[in-house]
């Protein structure tokens, strides 16, 4: 199992999205002298019932927990979009 997968898995467990997208950014960091321990760079787009009522903040706080050590030793950056079930998904092109 790779870093993107014990991320997903990690999340599906803990917060049983209603939908999960975790994109691994790490190439587009190549180089990055933050990221030279080998950690990567993930983007993550999280539907939770888990966040209905819940602010941002501390919605963060829900991903960080669940990642638990897995974010300590295997990532260096991570971009979050989490949203309640009734909210809609803001996409970039």
């Amino acid at each position: 199992m790779d870093r993107r997968e014990r991320i997903e898995a990690r999340l599906r467990e803990t917060l049983a999205p209603l939908a999960l997208e975790v994109v691994d950014d790490s190439a587009r960091h190549r180089g990055h002298a933050g990221a030279a321990s080998g950690a990567g760079h993930y983007r993550v787009t999280i539907v939770s019932e888990r966040f209905r009522g819940v602010s941002k903040l501390a919605r963060h706080r829900l991903v960080y927990d669940a990642l638990g050590d897995v974010f300590e030793r295997e990532i260096h950056a991570l971009e979050l979009i989490t949203r309640a079930p009734d909210e809609s998904v803001r996409t970039t092109a």
